[in-house]
């Protein structure tokens, strides 16, 4: 529990400072708009080339750990994107930003110290498999659903596509690794500095926009997501991982933590983008943020990784 939350009070702290300076009146009412597009068409597409263009992967690849992990994400996305729509009435791109919000894991800022911590070195391969495509299909399956929305003209709609940030940052990372040439000098040092800012700017830009938008209003939807994130989605890995494929109890309770890690930033940065679900996305990154403490310790204790 002390782990959690000297995890998670940092993440409090940033999101606080964003609070307090619009509250002070010290930034206006574009600053965080402008700073969640900095992250959004800046830092995160480092972040994502970088991770791309340095994959490490097994030549043996582990679908049958991966199709654990992403059939439970797909799951979760879909049940929180049904009820947005069939029971709160939320329009497309809001239920989107729900699915997002209820699937994406804070595995940077959460996930990576928590796992790390309970595993160990034995925990690192089978993380940091999941954390070099679990970013790029995230955010690439919320644009692809929210681009592809309203019977859009596919040309439209292969042009968004091209341009946009995160798939042109995926393709590029591809492109290099697949290349052969080293990450290294001026070049790594530009795109570390753009991918450092990534989760500080972020995370204050979501305390700005906490203090403008405040809570979404379906608080029963909030409880959803937060309920899919923490206890649905790693229940689901956990069965799809021990009762579908077989692998290392180490490679379970890793995929079965890094589900049940809270809401990633990365569902507020889509939200503020397309200008749908922004309190809802907010609130569900808070709310599961404070929540994890708890559900994580849970999750711990009945993995055996604790005690």
């Amino acid at each position: 529990m002390s782990d959690l939350l000297a995890v998670s009070l940092p993440i409090f702290g940033l999101i606080a400072i964003g609070y307090a300076a619009r509250a002070l009146g010290l930034l206006g009412p574009r600053a965080g708009e402008g700073l969640s597009e900095f992250v959004f068409v800046c830092a995160v597409p480092a972040l994502i080339f970088r991770t791309m263009a340095q994959a490490k992967l097994p030549e043996a690849q582990p679908w049958g750990y991966w199709f654990a992990y992403f059939s439970g994400l797909a799951i979760v996305w879909a049940l929180a994107m049904l009820a947005a729509r069939r029971l709160f009435a939320c329009g497309h791109g809001e239920s989107v930003v729900a699915g997002f919000a209820a699937a994406q894991s804070n595995t940077v800022l959460v996930g990576i110290p928590v796992i790390l911590r309970a595993y160990g070195e034995e925990g690192a391969v089978p993380l940091f498999l999941l954390i070099a495509i679990h970013l790029p299909i995230t955010m690439t399956t919320a644009t692809l659903l929210i681009e592809g929305a309203g019977g859009l003209d596919w040309r439209v709609l292969a042009r968004r596509l091209a341009l946009h940030p995160i798939l042109l940052a995926l393709f590029a990372g591809l492109a290099w690794r697949a290349s052969g040439l080293a990450l290294d000098g001026p070049p790594k040092s530009l795109i570390d500095s753009l991918a450092s800012a990534a989760a500080p700017c972020a995370l204050i830009s979501m305390g700005l926009a906490l203090k403008q938008v405040g809570w979404p209003k379906e608080r029963a939807l909030l409880v959803v997501i937060v309920a899919l994130k923490l206890l649905v989605h790693p229940a689901l890995v956990w069965f799809f991982a021990t009762r579908v494929f077989a692998m290392p109890p180490v490679w379970v309770g890793v995929a079965v933590l890094f589900a049940a890690m809270p809401s990633g930033i990365n569902a507020f940065l889509f939200a503020e983008r397309y200008r749908a679900g922004v309190a809802l996305s907010s609130g569900a990154i808070a709310a599961s943020t404070v929540l994890a403490a708890l559900s994580v310790t849970l999750w711990l204790w009945l993995l055996g990784a604790v005690g």
